[in-house]
């Protein structure tokens, strides 16, 4: 993507168009159905409020802000070590800066895509169902399902190689509610450490401001399997494994 400084462990994609959204005459049935849903969860989740955005919250003992305003964005991480120097780290669009206690540090290009990924995939998912719209996404409709007694619309996700980051060959799966358009499940299949695939359930719902918050379960297949496809049907037939759970605390909306 032009103009913007993309580096993601999740094809996590933060170009200026993120939100914006026309639908393509040229889309299948599929794209154009799956489109139209992530839009309306897009909306409940907090529509135009994700696009002029400003929040922190702490998480897994670091203190995150993120600030988006007219396709440009801000994410900061702040954090101490076992010796009490502070870490500050600040990402835009085009730039990344670390200081330590508050003097600026020499990162190398290769701990400075690797703490923006890590930064970046914090903010993507707090932020989620947000980032699905982003140009280099590809939607698709794959059906219905049940999963403990409600109903769901299933979106396969997946990224173009132009601006999908490295890890564009991930990919992902989102289970919408068919009546209050929340998404409450999503699961991925990644590539990067050898591979694997992962699940994650919503619960500790909370709206802050318009904004709409979940902490998440997340779990793995019990029997060994990278199929995401199936994973609605382990979800109903406790074939998963829960191996922690992703909390976010003291969330605060400006």
């Amino acid at each position: 993507m032009k103009n913007c400084f993309i580096v993601s462990t999740f094809a996590i994609l933060f170009g200026i168009s993120c939100t914006e959204n026309t639908l393509n005459p040229e889309l299948s049935a599929s794209q154009i159905e799956a489109q139209k849903i992530i839009d309306k969860a897009i909306e409940v989740h907090g529509g135009q409020k994700y696009a002029d955005l400003k929040i922190e919250f702490d998480f897994r003992n670091r203190h995150y802000k993120a600030e988006r305003k007219d396709g440009l964005f801000k994410y900061e991480r702040i954090f101490s070590d076992t010796s009490d120097q502070q870490y500050h780290d600040i990402l835009t669009n085009d730039s990344f800066v670390r200081t330590i206690d508050g003097k600026v540090a020499e990162v190398t290009e290769k701990k400075q895509s690797a703490y923006s990924n890590s930064i970046n995939s914090v903010i993507y998912f707090i932020l989620l169902p947000y980032f699905l719209n982003d140009p280099a996404v590809m939607k698709d409709y794959v059906g219905d399902e049940i999963i403990k007694d409600s109903d769901y619309h299933k979106i396969n996700v997946t990224f173009k190689k132009e601006g999908g980051g490295k890890d564009f060959e991930d990919e992902f799966m989102y289970w919408i509610n068919k009546k209050t358009f929340t998404m409450d499940y999503l699961a991925y299949n990644y590539l990067t450490d050898e591979g694997g695939a992962r699940s994650r359930e919503a619960y500790n719902i909370r709206t802050i401001k318009g904004l709409r918050f979940a902490d998440y379960i997340n779990y793995k297949p019990i029997e060994k399997t990278r199929d995401i496809n199936t994973f609605g049907k382990l979800f109903q037939n406790q074939g998963l494994k829960e191996l922690s759970k992703i909390e976010s605390v003291n969330i605060i909306v400006y």
